[in-house]
């Protein structure tokens, strides 16, 4: 089972809110997700990205691949890892 870390949808219509979870690689974007990781909020002004990091870091060990989306955000917030920018999201 590959596991992605990637961004399931919440909140109503023309109102986008996220969470970055873990989840199975063949589940559907909105589907079942493995724990939840933190969230990203595009509402806000700048936009705010709070994630968890000793389960962004658990799940980076045990293998899952962030999303481009989600490498983005977490780069841009400071919470990526050093030494993992070749490894993001390409597989």
């Amino acid at each position: 089972m590959a596991v992605r870390i990637r961004l399931t949808r919440m909140g109503a219509k023309k109102r986008p809110f996220y969470r970055i979870v873990a989840a199975n690689s063949e589940s559907p974007r909105d589907g079942k997700f493995l724990e939840i990781l933190g969230t990203y909020d595009p509402n806000q002004d700048p936009a705010e990205v709070k994630v968890k990091p000793e389960l962004l870091k658990k799940w980076l060990d045990l293998g899952a691949k962030p999303t481009d989306t989600v490498a983005s955000l977490l780069k841009s917030r400071g919470l990526w890892p050093q030494g993992e920018e070749a490894a993001a999201g390409r597989s």
